[in-house]
This record gives C-alpha cells, structure tokens and sequence, in this order.
C-alpha cells in the first residue's frame, strides 16, 4: 500500500481536481504516480509541464522511453520500470528485446544507444560526466539539443523515480521488477 496517500479524481478539489482530470483526458486513465503527485498540485503541474515540454523537443518519444527504463532500473524503481515497459511496448512499439535492451543501456539504434550511454553515464555519475562522455555522444550525432534534451530526461525520471520509491506508489501497470546490480 502506498505510503503517500493517493487522491482520487472523484474526491479531489481545487488545483488538484483541474489537473488530475487533464490527466483522465490526456492518457485515458489517471495512474497512482500521478494521484501520489496531487497530494501537493504544485509537483504535479511541474512534472506535467516539464514531460510536456520535453514531449516537444527533438529526442524522440522512443528514445525517452528507452532513457526512462535504463533509469528505472538503474535506481531500482520497479514502478517506473512497470510503466515505461508497458508504454515502450504499447505506444512507443519497441519490441520486447529492444525493451530488455533499454534497460541495461544498450539500444539496436545506434543514436539511441549513444543517447543510453550518456544517460547511463549520467546516472552512475549523479551528472559528473567528463569530456570523453560528450565526445561520444557528438560523434554519434548526437545534437547539443538531443544531449540537452537526454540530461532533463535523465533528471525528470530519476525525479519520479525517487518519488514512487519514497511513497511505495502501488503499481498499477503491469509489474516488472528491476534486476540487482
């Protein structure tokens, strides 16, 4: 059960209501990560508009869903893990060796393995990433923008990471569990 309360669409007021109902209506259903988030609208608005602003960025959605499992299961978030598996197989349309793939860092596409790698690279680090790491990256074509775009991605997901491992979030996706390191 999670240790955060979650706040129904059908009981909550104010801010939280307005933005628990755009959720309803962007994505068909209103996950438990977001009913934990309105217990304090102000993170909810914040991780709706940061996720929306990078959905209008250049990194493709295939490639978020790629840094957001490696993340996940970097950091042990079985939650997340949960969700971006069943996002990347059901929208994204990753295959599910592509999926276990994603995770450890590795991608059958070389730009997003290069993005992976850096994101990995960001998250062994907590952002300490060196000259070679950027090298890499641009060698692999990476623009300034993508590499931008992969540091906020890492940053928005171990955010919700660290959210559903501090308030236990039930998971409301098909489970997946990570792997011990």
């Amino acid at each position: 059960m999670s240790r955060l309360p979650l706040i129904q669409p059908e009981s909550a007021t104010g801010a939280a209501a307005d933005l628990l109902a755009g959720v309803q209506k962007a994505l068909g259903v209103t996950p438990n990560m977001t009913k934990v988030m309105a217990n304090s609208p102000a993170v909810l608005k914040a991780y709706l508009e940061f996720s929306g602003a990078l959905a209008g960025g250049e990194l493709p959605a295939a490639t978020r869903e790629r840094i957001a499992l490696l993340v996940a299961e970097e950091n042990g978030c079985d939650y997340c893990l949960s969700a971006h598996t069943y996002i990347g197989a059901n929208i994204a349309k990753l295959d599910q060796t592509e999926l276990g793939r994603n995770r450890h860092g590795q991608s059958s596409e070389p730009k997003a393995a290069a993005a992976l790698a850096l994101a990995a690279a960001l998250v062994r680090t907590r952002g300490g990433i060196d000259d070679a790491d950027l090298k890499t990256a641009r060698a692999a074509e990476l623009t300034d923008g993508e590499i931008t775009e992969t540091i906020a991605a890492v940053a928005l997901n171990v955010f919700t990471n660290y959210l559903n491992k501090a308030a236990d979030t039930d998971i409301d996706w098909p489970v997946v569990r990570h792997h011990d390191h």
